[in-house]
């Protein structure tokens, strides 16, 4: 499955997300943001449970913002898991 999520408070506008039928994550993509942090922190996750990736980067902030690229991608996968309970 393929979610995409329009990101709040961070330079990235948009986060996309594949999932396989076991949460499991097989891509990410962030547009915008500053591209080698976005790109490591994509690849860093792709083989893992996308519930352990919530756990590790929910909360993470970037200079005060209440939020960084790691925690919108948190929340991306948080919204695509629910979609696909669905």
């Amino acid at each position: 499955m393929t979610y995409t999520y329009r990101t709040k408070g961070t330079c990235s506008r948009q986060i996309t997300v594949d999932l396989d039928e076991n949460n499991i994550i097989q891509n990410v993509q962030f547009l915008g943001g500053c591209n080698g942090n976005t790109q490591g922190v994509a690849r860093l996750c792709v083989g893992h449970p996308a519930q352990e990736v919530i756990d590790l980067l929910s909360g993470v902030d970037c200079n005060g913002r209440g939020t960084s690229c790691p925690d919108q991608l948190s929340k991306a996968l948080r919204e695509a898991m629910a979609q696909q309970e669905k």
